[in-house]
């Protein structure tokens, strides 16, 4: 067998095995959808301040044990 056959074959067996793993996938409904995409948006902002609060803090702290403003 030729290596471009070989490789067509290889490839065409990848793709089978893609479409079956994609038949497997549970896609969620929509309300699912929605509840967890809020979710992960609050968390995301809630973490995300609490990230800037700490920096400033550090950053403040620093400042102070530095004797400047950073």
């Amino acid at each position: 067998m030729s290596d471009a056959a070989e490789t067509s074959k290889k490839k065409g067996s990848f793709f089978k095995g893609v479409k079956a793993e994609f038949k497997k996938i549970a896609w969620p409904d929509k309300t699912t959808l929605a509840k967890e995409s809020a979710a992960v948006v609050v968390i995301s902002v809630i973490l995300g301040a609490i990230i800037a609060l700490v920096d400033a803090a550090i950053k403040f702290g620093l400042g102070e044990l530095l004797g400047r403003t950073l």
